[in-house]
């Protein structure tokens, strides 16, 4: 992600900051120009906007509820930002504790949005595409012992969130149960989002579809029975060799979702290293592990040049995790296969046909 900085006074900001802690003045975020702007209040109640001087602006309806900075211009009738618009079913927000779960869970999907946008990836919501449209069920466990507990899923375009992710306790609880190295809020919608742009980028062009079942096998395979083999005997032994994780080894839906979810954490925590200036020079490694982020992940030409970079990155990072006695930071080995699936997900990403014979598209596809 960016590194964003106060207009009015130059304090670095986080994404989620409502208001500078220096100066004071409010916060919000304006999707269409990649920004956080700090903000004046102007004697007739609206904004004015530091980031836009001249551009007139309001806040997405879900400010008021403390789970939203994004802004819309101010003549957006709907009245929700590129990320909101996108919900179906938020949680009662009556019952206690459910403001601040969905707030967590609000917090990582704007960060998913992020990314998607700087993508420029298709991005049609319920009222664009009725059927099929990118939209979002919070949902929390009812109370009756009769009743089966929410899962987390994606079905024809909509994800379904359990608000109980949102709990770091049952999170942790979770990820210690399924023996996974990793398990995140952020981590859920990136992966439930590969769904979705499987069946939107994939699923409905036979050549990225055909090249797709070359690098991750046949989609076809049942899925129901595919999962309950997985949760019945787990991977195969040497899965590292073929897949980044080892529930990407259920089926090749799974497979697909793990890798673009991976993508996106690479891409974006690339960034945000490039945004502090990060530059990794091991001094006993005899110049080997080097790197340095002169460029822009989101628009990187080839996932070559992103691995170069990622992985001196991901092994300072991952040392530093351990000098605090915490779990690496990225816990996974990207084999030359996973790099190959990555690379498939780059090009489709950025929209390369999969017919045509780019050098990149030969070493992807």
């Amino acid at each position: 992600m960016k590194l964003f900085s106060c207009q009015g006074c130059g304090q670095l900001l986080y994404f989620e900051n409502v208001r500078c802690e220096n100066c004071g003045r409010a916060l919000g975020y304006l999707p269409d120009i990649t920004e956080i702007s700090a903000l004046d209040l102007r004697p007739d109640g609206g904004w004015e906007v530091l980031a836009a001087p001249g551009g007139a602006y309001k806040f997405c309806n879900n400010y008021a509820l403390g789970v939203c900075n994004w802004m819309v211009p101010e003549e957006d009738e709907a009245g929700f930002c590129a990320a909101c618009r996108h919900n179906r079913t938020i949680p009662d927000l009556s019952a206690p504790g459910n403001q601040a779960l969905w707030g967590k869970m609000e917090t990582a999907k704007h960060r998913l949005f992020y990314s998607l946008l700087r993508l420029q990836l298709p991005l049609d919501n319920r009222t664009d595409d009725p059927e099929h449209g990118l939209a979002f069920d919070f949902l929390a466990d009812q109370p009756w012992s009769h009743v089966q507990d929410v899962m987390t899923g994606h079905d024809n375009g909509l994800i379904t969130l359990a608000l109980k992710e949102a709990d770091d306790a049952v999170r942790e609880q979770v990820r210690s149960q399924m023996g996974e190295p990793y398990r995140t809020l952020l981590g859920h919608f990136r992966h439930e989002v590969g769904h979705y742009f499987w069946d939107r980028l994939v699923a409905a062009r036979p050549g990225w579809l055909n090249a797709f079942r070359k690098m991750f096998g046949d989609d076809r395979a049942d899925y129901g029975a595919a999962l309950q083999n997985h949760y019945a005997n787990g991977a195969l032994p040497g899965w590292q060799n073929e897949y980044v994780s080892a529930y990407a080894t259920a089926h090749p839906w799974e497979d697909f979702a793990e890798t673009w979810a991976h993508y996106l954490h690479i891409v974006d925590t690339l960034e945000t290293a490039g945004a502090f200036g990060l530059k990794v020079r091991p001094r006993r490694a005899r110049g080997a592990l080097a790197a340095a982020i002169d460029f822009d992940p989101y628009r990187a030409r080839r996932m070559d040049q992103l691995i170069d970079t990622w992985l001196p990155i991901e092994f300072a990072t991952n040392s530093l995790n351990r000098s605090m006695g915490q779990i690496d930071l990225y816990p996974f080995v990207l084999s030359p296969r996973v790099i190959e699936k990555l690379g498939f997900v780059h090009a489709l990403a950025h929209g390369a046909p999969a017919a045509q014979k780019t050098r990149q598209e030969e070493a992807v596809l």
